[in-house]
């Protein structure tokens, strides 16, 4: 019988296995997608280098999901997922600044976030490369 997630080798453990497991599988946070996806990084992120260690190494990237693939054709069947398409609806909001921070705090008048225009990465100039 394989052992609980939850359970703990030893009782001298003063944080939990969860949060371990939770900050392993960290993705990106949407602000750092934001900057990301500026023209002069998403170019370079998309063209990178071949590298061994990475999976497909690293000529297959989500810039939106930031995940790397092994193959086109399981990256084109991840950007027609559900995670994809919802990673993509977070992404349409603009990310928190500092001025709307204080606002919500109660330094001036409430103004609603405004919406940017998001959309999968083309797959044109990628078939040309791969």
């Amino acid at each position: 019988m394989a052992p609980s997630r939850c359970r703990r080798t030893g009782s001298h453990k003063a944080h939990s296995l969860a949060r371990q497991w939770k900050t392993k599988r960290r993705r990106r946070d949407l602000d750092q997608i934001h900057e990301d996806m500026l023209p002069e990084k998403s170019a370079k992120l998309l063209r990178q280098e071949p590298d061994p260690d990475m999976p497909g190494s690293a000529q297959h990237y989500c810039l939106h999901c930031a995940r790397y693939f092994v193959d086109l054709k399981s990256m084109k069947d991840h950007f027609r997922s559900k995670v994809h398409k919802k990673r993509l609806k977070q992404l349409s909001e603009e990310p928190y600044t500092q001025e709307e921070a204080e606002r919500a705090a109660g330094m001036g008048s409430y103004i609603p976030p405004k919406k940017v225009e998001v959309h999968t990465q083309p797959l044109d100039e990628m078939e040309e490369s791969g």
